[in-house]
Formats: structure tokens, C-alpha cells, sequence
């Protein structure tokens, strides 16, 4: 079992790491690179974090980690927008271990960061589509393994999170469905509150330092207000969040997705009216944070597909 500690270390290195190897200008070039993310600072990830073996059992050459640990590291992700094969590989690694028979050469080779790993809720978009060796699907309540894979880009709004549609030429049952989905929906959640967070920070610093009238915006009382409110949606939302991945099911995932999608999609708004005409421009990161937003929030069912699913476990 983890400690708070020890978690807290953990974000505190990726976090280290990020400042240091994914700066905004670092962030775009791995975007535009061949496979979507830049591949010497997942090694590094890897290597130095093992942010790729938290969820694996230290037996099967993991960390033996929980849940939590892969969603701070997400979260950390998150604010820079990272780009980086973590959500999907770890959610293949738990398909994997959900398996009657796991198999352990693809696991050791996922938690090493040697492979990348994909899960499939929707073939016509799946994260890590494109790059993963390792493909699962998940398809009423069973699992399959994927061979054979042919993968077509998608399109995508979030030029930070590379989508693929993929088909298979063959699909093997291995087992049952742990509940892939919520814990997909909870660890996104974790990285859209590291996203708004930072898109927060950003637009308070801008607020400090642009002028009008001969003081800063961020001193009149009406913009006070609403960063204030956005503070608030953010933290709700955190908490939302925290809730979910301390005591994980269907109806506090769906809480969490909910929650994080509605608080980053106000924050990223309010950040674009805020920053005024730059921050539409493609030379400034906040529309970047904007595309991620709205990206994020139809990734795995849009707001109204959340809480449709939340209405039938309620009532």
C-alpha cells in the first residue's frame, strides 16, 4: 500500500521531470512528432518513475501499486498536457491482469515501458490506437485480445491526444471485464483536474500582469469574482475526483467524470475570454488547454451519456 508519502514523492519526481523535459515548445513537438509523444521522456518515465509498472504486481514486474498512484501521474501529465502512451497502456495492464490466464511477457513488457498498450470501449476511437503492441477490447462484460490490428488516424479537435480507429483481424476471449470503463473514467478525470488547475494558474498570472486602465485586469473586483468561482469549480470537482479513486464504482466514477469534465470545460471558457485575442492564436497554449477540454469531455461518452448512466444506477 502506498503511503501518502511515498504518493506524494511520486508527483513531486514526474513533476520534476516535466518541468524539466516538457516545456510548452517540447509539449508541441512531441504532438507533430511520428508517433504522438516524445519517446525519451517516456523512457525516462519509465526508467526513472516506473510510471508504467504502478499498477502491475511486483511479481509480474511491476511496482505493485494502486490505483491513486496512476491517476497523481496522470494528473501530473495532465497540467503540461503531456503527451504520453500512460492512460492506455496502464488500462491494457489491468485488462491483462483481469485475465483468466494473464499473460505475463506482455505485462513485463508494458510495466517496463518497452510496450505500449491500448484498450478498445469504441473501435471507432481508441487512445493509443495507433502506437499500442498490446490491444484489448471490452465488449459486454468480456474481454478480448486483439491480433492483427490494422489502425486509421482520426481526425481529433485535441492535437495533444492522438486517436486511432482500428479493427481486428482476430479477437480472442481471455476473461471478464474488472470494470474497465469506470476506472478508464476515473483516472481521465484525474487528468482533466490536473488540466484545469493549470489552465487556472495560467489565467491568474495573465490577469496579474495585463494592464488596462493603468492597473492589472486581475485587480478589478468583477474578474476577482470569477476566478474565484473557477477555484471553486476546480476544487469541487477534486474532491469529486478524490472520492472516486479512494472508493472506486460505477456511480462515483461517473460523479468524477462528470464533475471534472463540466469544471475543466468552464475553466478552459473562461481562460479564452480572459486572455482576450491571443489566446485563440495557435502560438498560445491556452487554446491548446481549450481543445483538450472539449476533446476530453466526449473521449469516453459525452456529459449527457454520464449522466444518463448516473439516472439509471440512482433510480
Amino acid at each position: 500500500m502506498t503511503s501518502t508519502e511515498e504518493r506524494q514523492m511520486l508527483r513531486e519526481t514526474v513533476a520534476a521531470l516535466i518541468d524539466k523535459h516538457a516545456s510548452p515548445a517540447a509539449v508541441r513537438d512531441a504532438m507533430e512528432s511520428d508517433h504522438g509523444y516524445d519517446a525519451s521522456l517516456w523512457s525516462k518515465l519509465c526508467e526513472q518513475v516506473g510510471v508504467a509498472a504502478l499498477v502491475v504486481p511486483e511479481e509480474l514486474g511491476g511496482a505493485g501499486g494502486e490505483l491513486a498512484d496512476a491517476a497523481a501521474v496522470l494528473e501530473e501529465l495532465g497540467r503540461g498536457l503531456v503527451p504520453t502512451p500512460l492512460l492506455g497502456t496502464t488500462l491494457a495492464e489491468l485488462a491483462l491482469l483481469a485475465a483468466d490466464q494473464p499473460d505475463t511477457d506482455a505485462l513485463e513488457q508494458l510495466a517496463a515501458g518497452e510496450s505500449v498498450g491500448a484498450v478498445v470501449f469504441d473501435p471507432g476511437y481508441v487512445v493509443n490506437g495507433d502506437i499500442a503492441d498490446v490491444v484489448v477490447g471490452v465488449d459486454g462484460g468480456a474481454l478480448t485480445r486483439w491480433s492483427d490490428v490494422s489502425a486509421e488516424a482520426v481526425q481529433t479537435m485535441d492535437p495533444t491526444r492522438r486517436l486511432a480507429r482500428l479493427s481486428a483481424g482476430s479477437a480472442d476471449a481471455i476473461g471478464s471485464d474488472p470494470g474497465l470503463a469506470e476506472i478508464a473514467a476515473t483516472l481521465l478525470a484525474a487528468e482533466q483536474i490536473g488540466a484545469a488547475t493549470r489552465c487556472l494558474e495560467l489565467t491568474v498570472d495573465y490577469t496579474k500582469e495585463r494592464v488596462q486602465f493603468g492597473r492589472p485586469i486581475g485587480s478589478f473586483q468583477a474578474l476577482k469574482h470569477r476566478m474565484a468561482d473557477l477555484y471553486v469549480a476546480v476544487q469541487s470537482a477534486r474532491a469529486v475526483v478524490d472520492a472516486a479513486i479512494a472508493a472506486p464504482s460505477p456511480t462515483s466514477a461517473a460523479l468524477a467524470r462528470l464533475a471534472a469534465t463540466e469544471a475543466f470545460i468552464k475553466v478552459a471558457g473562461e481562460a479564452i475570454q480572459l486572455h482576450g485575442g491571443i489566446a485563440i492564436t495557435w502560438e498560445h497554449d491556452i487554446q491548446l488547454y481549450f481543445k483538450r477540454a472539449h476533446g476530453s469531455a466526449q473521449l469516453l461518452g459525452s456529459v449527457s451519456d454520464q449522466l444518463r448512466q448516473l439516472e439509471s444506477q440512482v433510480f
